[in-house]
């Protein structure tokens, strides 16, 4: 069995069209939000939704062909009552209160930078119903899997709350407030995890982690690796398995999103070299033949670009090369 941790677009891509009944998915939920009685967990669904044949594969989140009307209504009404706390994050006291899986990531219903597709929305409801209950994120997710018909095991990092907090020039806001809502413009002074260090690996990650090889795929160290990172439990697995990074950098070109100004603020080099120094337990690289970093640990070369499920089955070959070159 081979686990993968993913967090942001870099798995469910490197899964593209390759989600084995053996492998395993363990996936990072510090960006999750509750907006309104919404309960929306963004990385976790870009699994569910790739294994299942869901996933809009041009956006890389959300069900394909997803329809969007429930959010223009909301988008109606917001602009017409005028209320809502700024940015829709609720204030600290707000955070504490209610069910404890809801801490730390508490959105106005109205909220409206974050789309929701009407599909998608249904399912952050009956999920947030059943974590009401009482019922484990993990188990509701196994249960997802099973309707869905996926074999492959898709796990969340943990049951427990994490937020992943970024601390900018203009005070500290959630993830999703950040990337999503301010665009990553705000200047980044450190990251966050809050509830991590009381959080424990959810049982279902916990059995996937077990695995004799663990990828990390072509995603942002900091905010979508980082949080899976914070648990105990993951760490010491890391260090016993064999560990195989795909970067997300060609040299010190990222592919995407706002890893380079988060890798900075973190102390590491916006760079494959960073990625490195951020994974010191990886035993073995995949890296782009127009990367030039030496690295001092076993590398595979191969163009990293995904664009095509055939692209995806490339890397994923590179992985099996990399992590037999340790052996």
């Amino acid at each position: 069995m081979t686990t993968y941790l993913a967090g942001g677009t870099g798995t469910p891509k490197l899964l593209w069209g390759g989600y084995d009944a053996a492998d395993a998915v363990v996936a990072n939920t510090g960006d999750d939000v509750l907006i309104g009685d919404l309960y929306v967990a963004p990385d976790l669904d870009s699994v569910l939704f790739g294994a299942a044949g869901l996933l809009d594969t041009d956006r890389w989140w959300g069900i394909d062909a997803d329809t969007t009307a429930v959010h223009e209504q909301v988008r109606r009404w917001h602009a017409l009552l005028e209320v809502g706390a700024a940015e829709g994050y609720l204030p600290a006291e707000l955070q504490r209160g209610g069910p404890r899986f809801a801490r730390w990531r508490r959105y106005d219903a109205d909220v409206t930078f974050i789309e929701l597709g009407d599909r998608d929305r249904a399912l952050h409801a009956v999920r947030a119903a059943a974590l009401t209950r009482g019922d484990p994120l993990s188990t509701v997710t196994t249960r997802l899997c099973e309707g869905l018909g996926i074999e492959a095991t898709v796990a969340p990092m943990t049951d427990d709350p994490v937020a992943t907090i970024i601390h900018t020039d203009e005070g500290p806001m959630h993830l999703q407030t950040y990337w999503v809502g301010r665009r990553a413009t705000p200047t980044v002074r450190t990251v966050e995890y809050r509830g991590a260090t009381a959080a424990r690996v959810s049982p279902t990650a916990a059995a996937a982690l077990r695995a004799e090889t663990i990828v990390i795929g072509p995603a942002n160290p900091i905010t979508s690796i980082g949080p899976i990172l914070q648990l105990e439990a993951v760490r010491d697995q890391l260090r016993r398995a064999t560990v195989v990074v795909v970067s997300p950098f060609i040299g010190a070109e990222v592919f995407s999103g706002p890893a380079a100004a988060l890798m900075r603020a973190m102390g590491y080099e916006a760079s494959t070299a960073g990625v490195a120094a951020a994974y010191p337990f990886a035993d073995a690289f995949v890296l782009d033949t127009a990367d030039p970093t030496d690295l001092g640990r076993p590398v595979v070369r191969t163009d990293i670009g995904i664009e095509t499920p055939e692209d995806a089955a490339r890397v994923r070959a590179a992985v099996e090369a990399a992590a037999t070159a340790t052996q």
